[in-house]
């Protein structure tokens, strides 16, 4: 017997066993008041009333249901009840502009739009059926009878290979397109996360990841299959993190870097003892951090810190790099040169190959059906069943990738390739400099050379010093030809980088 695996499995489970035990703590400054603290047999009657809700609506299997909306406790219920009851999900960044936000539900063909109440405006009159806020007081009523999570909607329970989310991609392309992810896709994703992260009853996560994102990379799915109490952050900042690990003794969290930097922050003025030391796992995802960064956190925090590394079309997790038992008598240097050097081994179901032209491709459970009414961009990006990932890096004997860049973003200057993120990484390594990214531009002698965007930290810097700083450590032609400063780079939500942006403002 083969029985299907279904995104609804896993809250039925944690109702089952873990009906009792806190699910959810809502974050306090959530618009209309955050929700009461739920056990997860109250998280799942309460998405089996949203189940009926759809039902009342219309909305029946295999159609698309969006939410834009930052993280809550509502929200999240969104991600259990949608594709549990066969509907598709179409999460939605929250921080698009309405343009933006309207080309995705256009694209989708969502009949229903959910939206955080602070957005109402952006979203008002949005070609959708129905425009729903969170903001409700109590949202639809729960129910007893949660089986829908398990048969889906009207007693059709949804085969494996069905869609459960649209995740449109935010990353470093100018127009998103919606990533088809499967039910097996992201049930595979959650356990095979959940084993590497070592994810376990006694765990406590907090919602750093925005849900957005790859539905919060899987781990909400895996953390209601065991029990674990999840604690929402509607907004990141260091030191309220720091308050939720003591109160709540959180055990697991995840970000990007800059999540690690308002931490680091914090931590450094925190009055007493950093909560947390010796107990809390970070797993760090959408760009690495350089190892002054990764050795600095660690010394200051005390906490675990683990690389990671996907895309929103693998489901999303391709590798993972943690310290081994046999690295516990490095010295913290070089235990951080481990960690930011290499993304990791391809996880459990994964594997990897290099094309002849340095692009990273990658065949596992997790790589997406394809992209949503995109078929020409679909056969572009899955070949002979090898999704090409758009990223370029080698492998190790031991199989450990190493990212070196994004395919587009390698510069070749007069025939040299050169890693923008080798140079970014030796900017940042300057005591006035804060963040820094690399782009090609155009030049007569040398085709392309070098062009460093660089935030200060406060303190000063002149564009000579610092392209004298880049030829102390590395190659000449390696090095940035003119710098720009500026007071933010353009980031996506994961903390990429987004140079097609850059590269428009410098394409004169």
């Amino acid at each position: 017997m083969r029985l299907p695996l279904s995104i609804g499995q896993f809250l039925a489970r944690g109702a089952t066993v873990h009906g009792g035990r806190t699910a959810v703590i809502d974050d306090p400054a959530t618009p209309g008041g955050p929700r009461p603290a739920a056990t997860y047999g109250t998280l799942a009657a309460r998405a089996a009333g949203l189940a009926a809700y759809l039902d009342e609506l219309g909305v029946g299997p295999g159609q698309r249901v969006a939410v834009v909306a930052p993280n809550s406790a509502r929200a999240l219920e969104l991600y259990y009840a949608v594709p549990a009851t066969g509907r598709i999900l179409v999460p939605i960044n929250f921080r698009l502009s309405r343009d933006e936000i309207g080309f995705i539900v256009r694209h989708s063909g969502s009949r229903v739009l959910f939206h955080d109440p602070e957005l109402a405006g952006t979203v008002a009159g949005l070609p959708v059926d129905h425009v729903l806020s969170l903001a409700n007081a109590t949202g639809p009523p729960p129910v007893s009878d949660v089986a829908p999570l398990v048969t889906g909607a009207a007693g059709w329970s949804p085969a494996e290979d069905c869609f459960a989310t649209i995740n449109y991609t935010s990353g470093t392309t100018a127009v998103p397109k919606g990533v088809r992810l499967t039910h097996r896709n992201l049930w595979l994703n959650a356990v095979v996360f959940a084993l590497h992260a070592g994810l376990n009853e006694r765990d406590v996560y907090l919602h750093t990841v925005p849900l957005f994102h790859v539905n919060g990379w899987g781990l909400p799915y895996a953390a209601a299959a065991l029990g674990v109490p999840q604690v929402i952050v509607r907004k990141i900042d260091g030191a309220q993190i720091l308050r939720q690990v003591a109160e709540h003794g959180i055990t697991l969290m995840g970000g990007a870097p800059a999540v690690l930097a308002t931490v680091l922050a914090a931590a450094q003025t925190h009055p007493g003892a950093v909560p947390g030391r010796g107990r809390v796992r970070v797993l760090c995802g959408g760009a690495p951090p350089p190892p002054s960064m990764i050795a600095r956190f660690t010394e200051v925090t005390g906490w675990e810190f683990i690389q990671v590394y996907g895309l929103t079309e693998v489901g999303p997790l391709l590798t993972l790099n943690q310290l081994q038992p046999e690295h516990d008598g490095l010295p913290a240097a070089a235990q951080a040169e481990l960690l930011a050097g290499r993304t990791g081994a391809p996880i459990l179901g994964a594997s990897l190959r290099i094309a002849a032209d340095g692009e990273v491709l990658a065949r596992g459970h997790g790589v997406c059906d394809g992209y949503w009414d995109l078929p020409e961009e679909t056969a572009s990006a899955i070949a002979d069943d090898w999704f090409c990932t758009g990223d370029s890096g080698h492998l190790d004997p031991d199989g450990y990738l190493t990212i070196t860049d994004r395919k587009k973003d390698i510069i070749i200057t007069g025939g040299e390739n050169v890693s923008a993120t080798e140079v970014e990484n030796r900017l940042v390594g300057h005591p006035a400099v804060a963040d820094a990214a690399v782009i090609a531009v155009p030049d007569p002698r040398w085709g392309e050379t070098v062009k460093a965007i660089v935030v200060l930290n406060g303190e000063t810097a002149t564009e000579a010093e610092l392209i004298a700083y880049c030829r102390a450590g590395l190659a000449h032609f390696k090095c940035p030809t003119s710098v720009d400063f500026t007071e933010a780079l353009p980031r996506t939500a994961t903390g990429k980088i987004q140079k097609f942006m850059l590269r428009a403002r410098n394409s004169s």
